[in-house]
């Protein structure tokens, strides 16, 4: 086969090949071995190795990881559980002469490592540790005393009946203070603790001037670094037992909803809600107390954010609070309060605790609880 081209393809019109060209016949060889067709744009997919695929498949997956992990976060930390309004009623109620007659007087030595004597009620009623009149309960720290070179007696009590769940009125005239106290009113399941949780209402130790610090102590599996509703300073969000030396997850209040200042105001009411939705812990000065709050049927959800909020959101409340008994008691010195760094450090307490408690019995004037009334309400 031949043709003979046509067109000035050299100068002056002449082709610079020759006139006529020789064509093999048949279709065009194959491709030789080692022949490598002219490479595609780098960007494209159909060009990556094997390799560079299986390397950008696993990073694409990791990011798909990270960003659902991102919103599952997210998510879960803009959660907030349901407090819509409850009805409930009263259920039990501890006032006047006969305060004292629901509770159980725990005895012997302190577990939390203070150094103080707890008294039973025959001796407590003797020394005037325990107490109640009409309009009033007192609990204190034993100033007959001199010398208390093994620790100075106090009380602490334990109501007779339990609580899975309900609202928690306390109307509190007085609060302890003074070096090398550690007073606390507080929820727990004594018996089994720390397996049904422990709820510290209004703790505070030495010269409280902080205020009040609201803390959970749970098992593992309880936490609040999640969504909260509240007036207190977060302090802490692993409520754990074993986190810390067992320091809880804390709300602190202002200086006024405890020791001096919260005394000097005639005192308040502090209202605890229990329920599967989350605890939540209220504080009223004595001035500004809702009129439902002590009522026939309180309401909650009117009283505004809480003091210390514990939403349910990273803590099954119902597995780790239940038969909850009221606690209160004065302890003296022990891992807190005593500890160098809170007694000397934050307290500017003199010497040493031990040496306080055991022959300054005139430190302890102010270390008393006076309450008027506490109400357990639930649902009908």
């Amino acid at each position: 086969m031949s043709f003979t081209p046509r067109g000035p393809f050299g100068r002056r019109g002449k082709s610079s090949f020759s006139d006529t060209v020789h064509l093999a016949p048949g279709p065009p060889p194959p491709y030789t071995e080692g022949y490598a067709p002219p490479p595609g744009p780098q960007w494209h997919p159909r060009n990556w190795s094997r390799k560079v695929l299986l390397a950008v498949g696993g990073a694409v997956v990791v990011l798909l990881v990270v960003i659902v992990a991102v919103a599952v976060t997210v998510s879960k930390n803009n959660r907030y559980p349901d407090y819509s309004r409850l009805d409930y009623v009263l259920k039990d109620t501890y006032s006047g002469p006969s305060f004292f007659d629901d509770f159980d007087y725990f005895t012997g030595y302190d577990p939390t490592g203070g150094f103080v004597h707890y008294v039973d009620r025959p001796g407590s009623v003797a020394l005037n540790l325990t107490s109640a009149s009409a309009s009033s309960a007192v609990l204190r720290v034993d100033t007959s005393e001199i010398s208390a070179p093994t620790g100075r007696r106090s009380a602490r009590v334990t109501s007779k009946r339990q609580y899975d769940s309900g609202l928690f009125v306390f109307d509190v005239k007085h609060t302890p203070h003074g070096c090398g106290t550690w007073p606390a009113l507080w929820l727990t399941d004594p018996a089994n603790w720390p397996r049904n949780g422990e709820i510290d209402v209004v703790e505070a130790v030495n010269a409280a001037t902080t205020g009040n610090q609201v803390t959970l102590h749970t098992t593992d599996g309880c936490r609040m670094a999640v969504r909260r509703k509240q007036r207190g300073k977060q302090m802490g969000t692993n409520c754990f037992n074993g986190t810390n030396g067992n320091e809880g997850c804390a709300v602190q209040g202002a200086p006024d909803t405890f020791g001096p200042a919260f005394n000097a105001n005639g005192g308040g009411v502090y209202a605890t809600e229990l329920r599967a939705a989350g605890i939540r812990v209220w504080f009223f000065p004595r001035a500004s107390i809702p009129a439902d709050v002590m009522g026939s049927t309180p309401d909650p959800s009117r009283w505004g954010d809480p003091l210390a909020d514990f939403p349910s959101t990273d803590c099954p409340v119902g597995q780790h609070f239940r038969n909850q008994s009221i606690v209160a008691n004065v302890a003296l010195c022990g891992t807190w309060a005593g500890a160098p760094d809170v007694y000397n450090a934050q307290g500017a307490c003199p010497g040493t605790c031990g040496d306080l408690v055991a022959n300054n019995a005139s430190a302890f004037a102010n270390a008393y609880w006076e309450f008027g009334e506490f109400k357990v309400y639930q649902t009908g």
